[in-house]
């Protein structure tokens, strides 16, 4: 086997492992993605599978110190890829830099994810929207901006604006439909005026017994009804990206939008089971807005109905 046969194959080995990262954990992502052609497809499984690395780090069960550890090694080798490199017994950089050498990836846009994933970690949480909103274009805005990279736009400073924009929304919405999870963990990301605003406390849990999951007071649906308005308002102005798409990359978003965005209605239709337990929508429910995205149904410009009860 030639060198440039041995190099395509393993190129060839490695998007099939992102691909398969992507099938079995994305359970949102992976609608839009099919929906892509091929080289496309490959691309942004491969964005996904490091994104998916960097945030399995910030998640898991290590010590605070070894996961700001990791990924201090995982910004090195963003960075190393973003020079050109990346080690050949690592599939998934293995494929991120063939991607980036394929489409203009912003790879320096991961380190704005582990920058969030770092705030994660040390438990940063939020006086105000400004700081929250800097966290979502952290961990989700540079996934949009990462993604727009394999796209492509007709319009490309005004595109990666509204993909970042696109991300908040995105990730307004993983909060909401997060809380109850997400207090569990220690981690309260409501913004402290909101809470103030509307009588609301989160109280982690002491830690003092098994089964503790924190304290929700207050008239939280109320608060969460105000969020879920202003995810809405984020979506109106990230789904002005679509007409700069082609038409397979506007479906592939449109329906990783438009999942979130019915995942949203529900949560707001039903604020009192999102508190309690983290809302999902169905697999044919999913799959029905990713076909009326490809059908060119899913460019959303205005607001979607508030979905019916149930989920």
């Amino acid at each position: 086997m030639t060198t440039t046969a041995h190099e395509a194959t393993r190129v060839r080995a490695a998007y099939q492992y992102c691909e398969l990262i992507t099938r079995q954990q994305a359970k949102n992502f992976a609608y839009g993605i099919a929906l892509l052609p091929p080289d496309k497809r490959h691309a942004l499984s491969a964005v996904y599978a490091l994104a998916r690395r960097i945030d399995d780090i910030g998640d898991g069960t290590l010590p605070a110190p070894e996961k700001i550890a990791a990924l201090g090694v995982a910004r090195a080798a963003v960075t190393a890829l973003a020079g050109g490199t990346a080690p050949d017994d690592d599939l998934v950089l293995v494929a991120l830099q063939d991607a980036a050498n394929r489409f203009p990836v912003p790879v320096e846009a991961f380190c704005e994810l582990i920058d969030g994933c770092e705030a994660d970690v040390r438990g940063v949480s939020y006086a105000n929207f400004a700081g929250l909103e800097h966290y979502c274009r952290c961990v989700a805005g540079s996934i949009g901006r990462l993604s727009l990279g394999v796209f492509g736009s007709t319009n490309p400073a005004t595109a990666s604006s509204l993909a970042d924009d696109l991300g908040v929304a995105l990730q307004l919405t993983n909060i909401l439909r997060d809380i109850r999870e997400d207090l569990g963990n220690g981690r309260v990301y409501l913004p402290a005026e909101d809470l103030a605003r509307f009588g609301c406390t989160l109280t982690p849990p002491s830690g003092d017994g098994a089964g503790d999951r924190g304290v929700i007071e207050g008239p939280m649906t109320e608060l969460v009804r105000f969020e879920a308005e202003r995810a809405r308002e984020w979506y109106a102005n990230g789904l002005r990206l679509l007409p700069m798409l082609d038409r397979r990359s506007a479906a592939c978003t449109g329906a990783m939008a438009g999942i979130y965005r019915r995942l949203l209605e529900h949560i707001s239709a039903r604020p009192q089971v999102a508190l309690e337990k983290r809302m999902s929508l169905p697999a044919g429910e999913k799959a029905m807005i990713a076909v009326r995205a490809l059908a060119g149904l899913g460019r959303l410009s205005g607001r979607t109905r508030p979905a019916e009860d149930g989920s």
